[in-house]
């Protein structure tokens, strides 16, 4: 099929002030497609070109016109006060969400092309007209998506997976206890209660856009780091927090935060909250409170290195066989098939 692509963001390392996730897995998921025989032309800007200067060459190609596709593929965009809703061409202004709406307007509405929302950050409304289109089917990177929508989970390369050596990252030198990369996003009850106590009582480094720290003056904050030195980072720390807004955690939405890290080797330590958090990471990781986070890590620290700590790290790979790549390109292409049925069904 030819698929016509929106994404906000990078393909390569991108630029450090810009939040952008889908870093960590857009590109694999991109040349996954391709492998299968899909032609993919993406329908927003190349920021990889235009703002990190970065050349993105064959077999990738932009297209801000209309072309001709078989399916439309959002990766979702909503309304963000003071940046996207603004008027084009006025200071600030980025123009994703203007252009998302040309593109549903003219393929989906007009055209009725068949249309795939991946709603990544769970931000398209409940009553949305997209929601009852037959043609247009919402993915959600859950293990519970909301009534009507499909499970689609964020990838994690294969390749990543058969290359991770349990034993090999067992022994590597861990310079900090404790370490997180993310932004502030939503997650400050959960950093409050569960890494906040800890940061108390380990060496630590939290990178990422937190602008507003005042209340946790003993947190040493990074700043926003290159996004190349997010799996260095990962790699100097023994264990991190899997920090989830609250919206993304009552759904069993885990974010890609989870495979940097456990491909890096840090363990990662999850809130109990999480709905299915059995599914994420061993008995052995899940917190229930600050206390409890600093009791893990404290246990931790005394199996360094040794086959307890790599069987640790073995046992949260196995779990990332959930995210692997090519069983979400199945998922895809699952969806794909049922939406060109109805589509051509309706037409």
């Amino acid at each position: 099929m030819k698929i016509g692509y929106s994404f906000w963001g990078f393909l390569g390392n991108g630029i450090t002030d810009t939040p952008d996730g889908g870093r960590s897995h857009r590109q694999p998921w991109i040349d996954a497609l391709l492998a299968r025989g899909h032609d993919i032309v993406f329908l927003q800007a190349d920021r990889d070109r235009l703002e990190a200067g970065d050349t993105v060459t064959s077999p990738y190609a932009f297209n801000t016109g209309l072309p001709d596709i078989d399916v439309l593929f959002l990766e979702w965009r909503w309304p963000i006060e003071g940046r996207n809703t603004t008027p084009c061409h006025t200071p600030g202004h980025t123009c994703d969400l203007h252009r998302q709406s040309e593109l549903l307007l003219h393929y989906t509405a007009y055209r009725r092309v068949p249309t795939v929302i991946w709603d990544k950050d769970r931000q398209l409304r409940a009553d949305s007209i997209w929601r009852r289109n037959p043609a247009v089917a919402v993915c959600e990177a859950a293990l519970e998506p909301s009534p009507g929508a499909r499970t689609l989970l964020f990838p994690v390369d294969d390749r990543l997976l058969a290359q991770a050596d349990p034993n090999a990252l067992a022994r590597r030198p861990r310079e900090v206890p404790l370490a997180y990369v993310g932004n502030q996003y939503d997650r400050d009850d959960a950093f409050d209660r569960f890494f906040a106590p800890a940061a108390s009582c380990f060496e630590h480094r939290v990178g990422g856009k937190w602008p507003q720290t005042g209340r946790w003056p003993h947190v040493t904050f990074l700043g926003r780091i290159p996004f190349a030195d997010v799996a260095r980072l990962y790699g100097s720390a023994l264990a991190t927090v899997l920090l989830l807004p609250e919206r993304y955690a009552a759904a069993g939405q885990m974010t890609q935060r989870i495979f940097e890290a456990v491909l890096a080797g840090c363990l990662p330590l999850a809130p109990s909250s999480i709905r299915h958090v059995e599914h994420f990471v061993p008995e052995e990781l899940v917190a229930r409170s600050g206390g409890h986070v600093i009791r893990r890590i404290t246990e931790l620290k005394k199996i360094v290195g040794t086959r307890q700590h790599a069987d640790l790290i073995s046992a949260c790979l196995d779990r990332l066989e959930l995210f692997r790549l090519s069983r979400q390109v199945d998922t895809l292409e699952t969806v794909l098939d049922s939406i060109t049925s109805t589509a051509g069904a309706t037409r």
